[in-house]
């Protein structure tokens, strides 16, 4: 008889499922910051690292081994082993020539064992815990995922900022203030040539616009001079104008590696049959059927900053001195310009007197004055993140060691001794085979890609909805705004809405909680089709809104969860909930593919209204299905 070992569920499932979600952030997140800081061009880092979603994606085709061959647990431990050691790989090779090949490799294996441990982690959740501790922890495992996300997004890479900026040269400090009362002016980019730099001192960077302050609103035209002849030209083109002198300034400097331009779209894009709008026909009669009949809006553009920066002495010989700025404090509607535009600059004794440039762009919609602070580190870049990932690594030495004691010992988790190759690929094709055999089966297929359609689609248009200006159909926030109202209360929303949803569902059962947990996910989104039509934009307004639908997605999505848990039951459990897992990705997918388009096409109104429209689905899934009503409540154990 197999030996049961029964742990609290606090002593591991928060930091089973912390472990859960930093190899994910490490992989699609902290390696496009890292590959960014360590000079990657942009064309590069989403050409590789786009890849590397990949093994979440396919996970479910080989879910089954880890159901047919050892236990959970010995798969969950053997994947943090893996990951700790594969993290060491990538701290240490990040200082070697070779390092972007060599750790895209290594990031590769820990995607792939990364999302095995996800197959594994749930499984062994299932396995180790009651029908009723499964329910009342989901949403504690939820939350702990996200605190991960959270961490690794920030902790970390704050971490590598630290030793950035305490192991080179003083930090460049640039703060841009924006004034609505400030009168427009060109930026001014000859100022940095007529200051007086400090030859004798220390080596510094240095500049004239250290406190810059700008207007928030561009003018409509600009009168410029080209080749001496005056003319004038939009705002907009004047723009992006300026971006490209930035960018073409910064590459013939040496400043920055200059990229090969992508190849021009083919010609055949523009024979598609179009309407006399230059839409597709389909488009526009969709269009002018169900779309909002709206004035033409005439959009005002973003205001911009260029601000230059020096060494203020000559390197030694084959010396580098590579300076990262990004954001460091204050609105984040003062953007640095980051995704057209490196700001990693290399100085050598060939370009240290030259002008390296900032460009940076001023949200239109900014009514107050607004200021933001960035800073600009010199320092040991490989070895911080060397440090960051030596931290990752040895976080996962101590979650393994510890969840070797702390993982209980389910009776349940007992493996197969069915281990010849010939078994294993019969088990291997039964386990697809009984996942549709299963009673209900296109029954919850039909509700794995339904119960979310609602969702799907406006959690693609919230962002675009808050920050689109009102004549446009939306809110008219600025960035910082909207990294409040989305970014922090939204989150606060979404993760009470779970805690409490995993404890309703605890002591009720998932049958009892279906409908109102249905009904929580589909009503919250009335409060977007209330923000597009109301008068009344306040701030206060706005985040009781996005709190009351990420507090209602959140507590709805308890009883989606835990119907995959439900579903999953029986033989090969881990396996069909990885599959599971799989239909929920493609429900979120496809519909959120085309949400931006129906948004265009119609509006934001009348996308709201559709994705009510849709609810209809989230409810009418429901309706079909047959769930114990036991599953998920406490019952009163009973003596054989």
């Amino acid at each position: 008889m197999s030996k049961t070992t029964k742990r609290n569920p606090w002593a591991w499932i928060p930091t089973l499922y912390f472990a859960q979600g930093l190899p994910y952030v490490a992989v699609m997140t902290i390696s496009v910051i890292m590959y960014k800081r360590l000079g990657i061009s942009n064309t590069d880092i989403a050409l590789y690292t786009g890849w590397l979603y990949l093994p979440w994606v396919i996970k479910p085709f080989w879910s089954p081994f880890v159901d047919i061959i050892r236990t959970k647990r010995w798969w969950t431990l053997t994947m943090q082993w893996i990951i700790a050691f594969a993290l060491a790989g990538i701290a240490f090779t990040i200082p070697t020539p070779f390092f972007f090949q060599l750790t895209l490799a290594i990031f590769w294996i820990v995607g792939f064992t990364s999302a095995t441990h996800d197959i594994a982690a749930d499984g062994f959740y299932m396995l180790a815990l009651s029908e009723h501790e499964q329910s009342l922890y989901v949403g504690v495992r939820s939350t702990f995922y996200r605190v991960a996300t959270v961490a690794g997004q920030g902790l970390l890479v704050i971490i590598a900022g630290l030793i950035e900026t305490n192991s080179g040269l003083e930090p460049l400090r640039v703060s841009v203030d924006a004034d609505p009362a400030v009168e427009w002016s060109a930026p001014d980019m000859t100022a940095i040539y007529s200051a007086e730099a400090d030859l004798q001192g220390e080596m510094q960077f240095f500049t004239p616009a250290a406190q810059t302050r700008v207007a928030t609103v561009a003018p409509r035209e600009v009168s410029v001079s080209v080749n001496g002849r005056d003319s004038v030209m939009p705002f907009k083109a004047y723009a992006a104008m300026m971006r490209d002198s930035v960018k073409h300034c910064n590459e013939r400097n040496g400043f920055v590696a200059a990229e090969v331009p992508a190849s021009a779209k083919s010609a055949s894009v523009d024979a598609t049959p179009a309407s006399k709008n230059g839409e597709g026909s389909f488009t526009a009669w969709v269009r002018e059927t169900f779309g909002e009949q709206r004035e033409p809006y005439n959009e005002r553009d973003n205001n911009i900053a260029i601000v230059g920066l020096r060494l203020n002495r000559r390197p030694a010989p084959g010396e580098e001195i590579v300076l990262n700025v990004t954001h460091k404090a204050g609105d984040q509607s003062i953007k640095l310009e980051q995704n057209a535009l490196s700001t990693r600059f290399v100085f050598t004794e060939a370009n240290w007197d030259k002008t390296a440039w900032l460009y940076y762009e001023i949200d239109h919609k900014l009514t107050a004055p607004a200021s933001a602070s960035f800073e600009g580190a010199s320092g040991n870049i490989p070895m911080a993140w060397l440090v960051v990932f030596a931290v990752l690594s040895a976080f996962f030495f101590i979650v393994a060691v510890y969840h070797s004691w702390a993982l209980p010992r389910p009776a349940s988790d007992s493996g197969n001794d069915r281990s010849s190759a010939g078994n294993i690929m019969r088990e291997f094709f039964d386990t697809f085979k009984t996942f549709f055999q299963k009673p209900q089966v296109w029954v919850a297929i039909a509700f794995m890609l339904l119960y979310r359609l609602p969702e799907a689609q406006l959690v693609k248009l919230i962002n675009p909805f808050l920050l689109d200006p009102i004549d446009k159909g939306g809110l008219g926030l600025t960035t910082g705004q909207v990294g409040i109202v989305y970014g922090t209360v939204g989150i606060i929303g979404l993760t009470i809405g779970g805690i409490i949803g995993g404890i309703a569902a605890a002591k009720g059962g998932l049958k009892k909680w279906l409908w109102p947990m249905a009904w929580s996910m589909s009503l919250t989104c009335l409060t977007f089709v209330y923000l597009s039509y109301a008068s009344d934009h306040s701030l206060l307004v706005v985040n009781i809104c996005v709190f009351i639908e990420q507090f209602g997605y959140g507590f709805g999505f308890t009883a989606y969860m835990l119907y995959l848990i439900y579903f999953s039951e029986g033989r090969h459990k881990t396996a069909h909930y990885a599959i599971c897992t799989g239909f929920m990705a493609l429900g979120m997918m496809l519909p959120g593919m085309a949400a931006g388009w129906l948004q265009e096409t119609i509006g934001y109104r009348h996308f709201f209204i559709w994705t009510m429209i849709c609810c209809a689905a989230t409810i009418g899934v429901c309706a079909f299905l047959k769930i114990d009503p036991n599953f998920g409540r406490k019952t009163e154990s009973k003596k054989d």
